[in-house]
C-alpha cells in the first residue's frame, strides 16, 4: 500500500468552464452540416424547401428544424412565393449575407485539401473575370491575415 497522494487528490481541480466565445455561439446556430448547406443553397439562389432537400440530401425533418433555427436567429427570412397552395422560400437576411466569407473559406479549404479525382464540378469567378481565390485580409491595412500575425486582446471596458 502506498502513502503517496496523487496531485489531483491534494490540489482541488477547478471545474472546466467553456470559453465565452463568438465562434462557439455562432456554431450553435450554423455549426451543423445541414445548416451550413442550407445557407450555401440560399447564396446560390436555391431557397425553396424541395430544392434545398434535392441539392443537399438533407432529410426533410432535419432541414425543417435547421431552417426554423436559421429563421429564428435572423440568418434566413421565410417568404411566401405562392398563395395557392401556400409555398415559402428562404432568403438571406443582412446577417445571413455576412456568412458568405465563411462559405467561401470552407469551399477554398475543400478545394485545396479534399481534391476530387476529376476536379470539382464548378469554380467561382469574380466580376473582374478571374477565378476567385478568396483570401482573408485585414480591413485596416489590406494585408493577408495569418494566424501567426493575430493576437487575442481583452475587449475594452
Amino acid at each position: 500500500m502506498s502513502d503517496s497522494l496523487a496531485y489531483t487528490d491534494v490540489v482541488p481541480q477547478a471545474a472546466p468552464e467553456p470559453r465565452i466565445c463568438p465562434v462557439a455561439r455562432t456554431l450553435d446556430l450554423v455549426g451543423e452540416k445541414w445548416a451550413l448547406l442550407a445557407v450555401r443553397e440560399a447564396f446560390m439562389g436555391n431557397g425553396r424547401f424541395d430544392e434545398i432537400v434535392r441539392r443537399t440530401g438533407t432529410p426533410r425533418d432535419t432541414l425543417a428544424a435547421r431552417l426554423r433555427t436559421l429563421v429564428d436567429a435572423g440568418i434566413l427570412e421565410r417568404r411566401q412565393y405562392s398563395a395557392h397552395p401556400p409555398r415559402f422560400e428562404y432568403v438571406l437576411t443582412e446577417a445571413g449575407t455576412e456568412l458568405y466569407p465563411v462559405i467561401l473559406t470552407l469551399m477554398r479549404w475543400g478545394v485545396r485539401h479534399l481534391a476530387m479525382e476529376d476536379g470539382w464540378p464548378a469554380t467561382l469567378e469574380h466580376n473582374c473575370g478571374h477565378r476567385l481565390n478568396p483570401q482573408l485580409v485585414c480591413e485596416a491595412c489590406g494585408e493577408p491575415v495569418h494566424s501567426r500575425d493575430v493576437r487575442r486582446v481583452a475587449a475594452p471596458g
